[in-house]
């Protein structure tokens, strides 16, 4: 399961999520304890983020997109 959420946070995904459940004020929390990913949602009162971090989060979903289009598409047809 910790690889899951690694791999969920790393693909830019986590931030993608967050940044909708921010509209309704929610975020989806992950605390990393001795290498154990603990997820919970959490209410919050910010909104967004920064610019650097919307950047970076930009450029890694669009990496996730474009190594992973094709298996999306098969998947979907499934």
């Amino acid at each position: 399961m910790e690889d899951n959420w690694k791999e969920f946070r790393d693909s830019g995904l986590l931030w993608w999520i967050n940044m909708i459940l921010h509209t309704f004020g929610w975020a989806i929390v992950v605390d990393i304890k001795d290498k154990s990913f603990i997820p919970y949602p959490k209410r919050v009162k910010y909104r967004g983020f920064a610019e650097d971090i919307n950047t970076n989060g930009y450029i890694k979903v669009s990496n996730y997109l474009l190594d992973n289009a094709k298996d999306l598409l098969t998947e979907s047809m499934d």
